[in-house]
């Protein structure tokens, strides 16, 4: 079994109170605007169980960003700093975090932690929590939770709350499908393959020892996701990880020539020598279970499975 050492993301985590019903929390759109309808509609169902601070300007847009970078980032840093706020949703990924990622309060979170969840874009503003021993939540953003005629809409709310709300509590994803077979144990980390790239090339990546690192994306042709995996790899950032688990790469289409993203996926991935293990429910498809970053988890057997022991 491949293992990562005491100094893990797991270990640096801080202690965090699991989130519970009525509990304060802020929902920001620090990304791409987004369809009102799904909002309000993941926006009720989260404020059926929490109370909910929402800005009158989450509905801003500027171009392809949801508001002006000021705005966006003056939202997500009362969010970051409020006493009161238990917990930040993200409205919507898209684009527009990387812009404003580096000038948040990020040592003020460390010391006072909260979970962020989010998924897509939102994977930068994971890493940085990351380097923070902060934990976030991988999972559905708000326009996601309140995706109608989606059939797998109540299993991504459970697996949602279970991450926020019983972080210690074990779960478990089976029966994944092995491209190089093997166990491993390490913490969780990864998200986007597009975002964990630009964070690379800012210099802002830093993957922990022995982590289990999950990967996904969107509307990428396969020879771009050659190219930056290809990346990641050259760069030594995936050099310490202990396995990899693959997610869903949604409309990533062949081109002319033909060659599928999974038979990029399993080229690329089989050069790290590290169990490498596909089909697991999260990304952009209509699967998107959520798990906590930094659980300590374990590969056996082709079920991955975590708790938040922190």
């Amino acid at each position: 079994m491949v293992s990562g050492h005491a100094g893990g993301l797991a270990d640096r985590v801080r202690p965090v109170e699991a989130l519970r019903a009525g509990d304060c929390v802020a929902v920001v759109a620090p990304a791409s605007p987004f369809p009102r309808a799904a909002f309000l509609s993941g926006l009720a169902w989260v404020a059926q169980r929490y109370r909910v601070k929402v800005r009158e300007d989450v509905f801003s847009r500027a171009g392809y960003l949801a508001g002006e970078d000021g705005r966006r980032e003056e939202e997500l840093a009362l969010a970051m700093r409020s006493g009161d706020v238990r917990a930040i949703f993200v409205a919507r990924g898209g684009y527009g975090i990387t812009r404003i990622a580096s000038r948040l309060p990020w040592d003020e979170l460390a010391r006072a932690p909260k979970p962020i969840a989010g998924f897509s874009d939102v994977t930068a503003l994971h890493v940085f929590a990351a380097a923070r021993g902060v934990r976030c939540v991988h999972g559905p953003n708000v326009t996601g939770l309140g995706a109608s005629g989606n059939v797998h809409l109540a299993r991504n709310r459970g697996a949602w709350l279970a991450a926020l709300e019983r972080p210690g509590a074990r779960r478990a994803w089976r029966d994944l499908q092995a491209i190089r077979a093997g166990d491993a144990e390490g913490p969780l980390f990864g998200g986007n393959v597009a975002l964990l790239v630009a964070m690379a090339a800012a210099g802002k990546l830093d993957v922990p020892d022995g982590a289990i690192v999950l990967l996904e994306d969107v509307t990428e042709r396969p020879y771009r996701v050659d190219r930056m995996l290809t990346s990641l790899f050259d760069g030594g950032h995936l050099a310490r990880a202990s396995a990899i688990v693959l997610g869903d790469f949604t409309q990533c289409d062949p081109g002319p020539d033909g060659v599928t993203v999974e038979a990029v996926l399993a080229e690329r991935t089989g050069a790290l020598g590290v169990p490498v293990y596909a089909g697991a429910p999260f990304g952009h498809g209509a699967r998107n279970e959520a798990f906590p970053i930094g659980a300590r988890a374990s590969l056996e057997s082709g079920t991955l499975s975590w708790a938040l022991t922190a």
